[in-house]
């Protein structure tokens, strides 16, 4: 288990808050987390949506941005998310391409779904063709790492790309990498219970450690703590990954059917977990980050329609999913439609990092040469353009379901 990410929650036009004093707290922090045996990764540097605090042409938007970028570089920070373009930013079809393609290490994202405004279908079609404008930006498509699809995503989510700030005060959370955690818990259990309190055990303890550090180095600046998001996300290695968790629970291969069920049981067990929380705390499932997601990826055991599905009980969505590169945005758009209705009908957050990658089929491998990666093969898509009322400039409104249980009652003839 480490710390994937210290994110600090940052306003550019705070007045209050000096980046580099910001970043000072920030380094003491994860250096007083080391000397206590917590290894931490990265830290990273989230505003809030870049509409808000930034020029309206996008010559000077792209300007500050990448005047933004280099002075976290100088201050450590390893990367920067600009937040979220609105449901209503049309101009993000164009922006958002542009940002990527003249920096290196900022992320951004455009909101497809919203408590007020229901499933947008020009958002929706508008980050399908950032997407599509994305996957040419260099050769192997990489950009799209760098861009994600909100569907009522909340404020102070310390995991990229989907972080972004709410207010002007500064703030941080803590993401951690921990799907190492469950495999070990499930391994030495006997029973379905022993291995959930041995996986909550292991976390409420972990948080326990971190929070005490935390309160015994404030900082100068005192900068409020968020809390932890527990998402299991895993690291590219067997022993680290959280495909290989559910399967360790008895699924021969995920992917196959009582995956869901595996799926559900680790979901509910974070749900039980008694620490400050900020964030998701559900299963990671990123294809590509995932050494066992990967491997099912390349046997075509794992499918996309697989990964939507174990959102509905889990997770944070679509995350690193390899795409054919010839994929329209037609089929691009199909493929977020359906992650911004299943949010919105069930209340929760998902996200959509989709990545095609160019000169790829469907079902052949990716070549990626980053050390986060574990290269899978590309994910066949089942889509043809939507038509009539689905291929519309409306707002789908839909009512979350309601939670009660109904009583069925057996009638006599």
């Amino acid at each position: 288990m480490k710390i994937r990410s210290i994110t600090t929650f940052f306003h550019p036009g705070d007045p209050h808050t000096p980046l580099k004093d910001l970043a000072e707290d920030v380094h003491n922090l994860k250096n007083a987390l080391i000397q206590q045996g917590v290894e931490v990764q990265t830290i990273r540097l989230a505003t809030p949506p870049y509409t808000e605090w930034l020029p309206v042409e996008l010559k000077e938007k792209i300007k500050a941005i990448q005047n933004l970028e280099e002075q976290a570089e100088q201050f450590g920070f390893n990367y920067l998310s600009i937040g979220p373009a609105g449901i209503s930013d049309k101009a993000c079809a164009e922006e958002i391409p542009a940002i990527l393609q003249t920096t290196k290490n900022v992320f951004a994202t455009a909101i497809i779904a919203d408590q007020t405004s229901g499933v947008s279908f020009p958002a929706v079609k508008r980050a399908a063709v950032i997407i599509h404008q994305a996957t040419t930006l260099t050769p192997d498509g990489f950009t799209n790492l760098r861009f994600a699809a909100l569907a009522n995503v909340p404020a102070g989510i310390p995991f990229f790309p989907a972080a972004y700030h709410s207010g002007t005060s500064p703030a941080f959370a803590i993401a951690m990498e921990c799907a190492d955690t469950a495999v070990t818990a499930f391994q030495a259990a006997h029973t379905l219970e022993e291995a959930r309190i041995s996986l909550l055990t292991e976390l409420e303890s972990a948080a326990a450690k971190i929070q005490e550090i935390i309160a015994q180095h404030p900082g100068k600046l005192a900068v409020p703590f968020l809390g932890f998001d527990f998402s299991l996300a895993p690291f590219p290695e067997e022993e680290t990954s959280l495909g290989r968790a559910l399967e360790v629970l008895g699924v021969p291969r995920i992917g196959q059917s009582g995956s869901l069920a595996a799926a559900a049981f680790i979901a509910d067990t974070l749900d039980q977990g008694t620490w400050l929380r900020s964030g998701f705390n559900g299963l990671m499932l990123p294809v590509l980050e995932d050494a066992v997601l990967a491997k099912r990826s390349i046997e075509q055991v794992l499918t996309l329609k697989d990964l939507l599905l174990y959102s509905a009980v889990c997770g944070v969505g679509l995350d690193t999913v390899p795409l054919a590169g010839n994929i329209t945005h037609e089929a691009l758009y199909a493929i977020l439609l359906d992650v911004a209705a299943l949010s919105t009908r069930l209340h929760k957050p998902l996200t959509a990092r989709l990545m095609p990658v160019p000169g790829l089929s469907a079902g052949e491998k990716t070549h990626f040469d980053f050390e986060f990666f574990a290269n899978g093969a590309a994910l066949a898509v089942s889509s043809e353009p939507l038509q009539h009322l689905l291929s519309s400039s409306e707002n789908l409104h839909l009512q979350p379901r309601a939670h009660h249980s109904t009583h069925w009652q057996t009638k006599s003839r």
